[in-house]
């Protein structure tokens, strides 16, 4: 069913993006990144020497040639249109870096990493504006919010998501996923049933800037809405077996992407839900005190997706057996269609053309 890209890379790809032209960038490991064209030839290559691990990669929409690019500890900036050395090099991070992010006005750039921290590189001075180190394990992702460009979230295997103005060293809110969940944590296991903690992978937000997920260790997707400075917990969901290890909302909508250590890859459309509590807010607080109470061992175990708050079902509208552990999803116009391009434990990218699927 997916279309394969290969002849690129030898070993497995990390991370992906597209440019607003449509060449698409993936890197691997061992220092491997290579750009690719619409029909999915590799069109350029690049070795970071070091061969540290290529673990993201990020074009900038105003100048679709400029490619930041993380390696070990180095962020670069390459041309894509000739990839024979970096433009610029930064080494700004003490440990590995995990995600890049690029604020809208295009100024700032933050890069997370292993031992937590996260730099803010201002590309007009080209140097480090702020050092934020709140997570107290590794940062696993970071992403700044769209039309609010000096505001970001962050989550980290610590298990917290974090919201951050730039204007302050300290995070505006702090949410630990693992107490969120506490009242599952007062129910006993079922035999057999291993309980992975919510250590956090993914965060994407939607284009509005408001609303934004989460993928977590413990296999749920948590949708949150920014409330000026703290942010409430929407919806809460279980479709993976396995760790969610991608999120990804989908341009100018609430359909968001879900990928799994399981190897499963879904689609699930949240607009419902979340236009039902912009209309209800009374409503809403009403839900999110009455949640512990309902909410049942039943539930958490069940195969079935759950949304915790509203005592119902969500169901994904798109569940694709993709069959490897996803490294990475990005959602992106190929050929005039929107596409799902999938990185994987395999040295080859995914494509899944959403035209050719029937949503649920």
């Amino acid at each position: 069913m997916a279309v394969k890209w290969t002849g690129g890379h030898s070993s497995p790809i990390l991370c992906l993006n597209a440019s607003k032209d449509g060449l698409v960038a993936s890197g691997a490991e061992g220092g491997d990144l290579i750009t690719w064209g619409e029909d999915g030839t590799p069109v350029g290559h690049m070795q970071f020497q070091g061969a540290n691990d290529v673990t993201s990669v990020v074009f900038s929409p105003s100048c679709p040639t400029k490619l930041f690019a993380s390696h070990g500890e180095t962020i670069s900036i390459l041309d894509v249109r000739s990839l024979n050395g970096s433009l610029d090099n930064f080494h700004v991070n003490e440990e590995e870096i995990n995600c890049l992010s690029l604020n809208e006005t295009e100024n700032l750039l933050a890069s997370a990493d292993d031992s937590g921290a996260i730099k803010i590189l201002d590309l007009e001075k080209n140097k480090v504006t702020r050092s934020l180190k709140r997570h107290s394990n590794i940062c696993s992702s970071v992403a700044f919010r769209p039309q609010r460009p000096q505001s970001l979230l962050s989550c980290g295997l610590d298990m917290q998501v974090m919201l951050w103005n730039l204007q302050k060293a300290r995070p505006l809110w702090i949410t630990n996923l693992q107490e969120d969940e506490t009242e599952e944590m007062e129910n006993p296991q079922s035999p057999g049933q291993l309980l992975n903690p919510a250590l956090a992978h993914s965060i994407s937000v939607a284009s509005c800037g408001n609303i934004f997920s989460c993928g977590a260790e413990d296999g749920k997707v948590r949708i949150f809405r920014v409330m000026g400075v703290k942010c409430e917990r929407e919806l809460g969901f279980k479709g993976h077996t396995l760790g969610v290890s991608q999120v990804c909302f989908l341009p100018e909508s609430y359909l968001l992407l879900t990928g799994g250590n399981d190897g499963k890859i879904m689609m699930w459309d949240v607009s419902s839900e979340i236009e039902k509590k912009t209309k209800s807010p009374a409503k809403h607080t009403h839900r999110k005190k009455t949640k512990r109470a309902t909410y049942t061992k039943q539930e958490e175990n069940s195969a079935s997706i759950t949304d915790v708050e509203e005592h119902g079902k969500i169901s994904p509208k798109l569940n694709i057996e993709h069959g490897e552990k996803v490294n990475w999803l990005l959602a992106t116009q190929i050929k005039g269609h929107q596409s799902i391009l999938v990185a994987d434990q395999t040295n080859y990218i995914s494509v899944y053309p959403l035209n050719e699927f029937k949503m649920s």
